[in-house]
């Protein structure tokens, strides 16, 4: 017979042990380590890159904070190239403080952009909004991209922007 009490001990034990082999679980897969933002996030998309995609000649960024999407969240970085009086292209761009982080605030400003249409291949997660901007999101770096409706040339972008994250 077990006296009254070790019954709850013996319970207290295996949840001791389910919870440290979860731990040990959760230790042993690598972590994806956080991009940390460059002196100058513009130079992750260079004029000419901008200017080779989209078939005409943009120049320099001009450069500017980006807003807080929500009170707490970091500010980011917009960077919109003009290509004269024909067109611009706004690459906006976050540096979370992780990963988890930037895949909360990804996920909660989607819903305003209803609806998504996902962009496989592109980062961890990527999708175009109803006015063909695309979002990205790689680690803990959230970035933007718009001008125009050439999604090829803007998926093209973003990938390129991905690879250096």
């Amino acid at each position: 017979m077990i006296p009254q009490g070790c019954g709850s001990i013996a319970g207290f034990g295996k949840s001791f042990l389910v919870a440290a082999g979860m731990l040990g679980a959760f230790c042993a897969i690598p972590t994806a380590h956080a991009a940390t933002a460059p002196a100058d996030p513009c130079s992750l998309l260079t004029a000419a890159q901008v200017s080779k995609a989209l078939g005409q000649t943009y120049g320099e960024p001009a450069k500017r904070v980006a807003p807080r999407p929500f009170a707490n969240t970091v500010q980011g970085t917009d960077c919109t190239y003009s290509a004269g009086g024909s067109g611009e292209v706004l690459f906006r761009i976050y540096f979370d403080p992780s990963a988890a982080a930037a895949t909360d605030l990804f996920a909660r400003l989607k819903m305003f952009y209803s609806p998504p249409r996902p962009v496989p291949g592109v980062g961890d997660d990527a999708y175009f909004d109803p006015s063909h901007g695309i979002h990205i999101r790689k680690g803990n770096v959230r970035f933007f991209l718009s001008g125009g409706k050439n999604e090829k040339a803007l998926t093209d972008l973003a990938a390129q922007v991905a690879s250096q994250l």
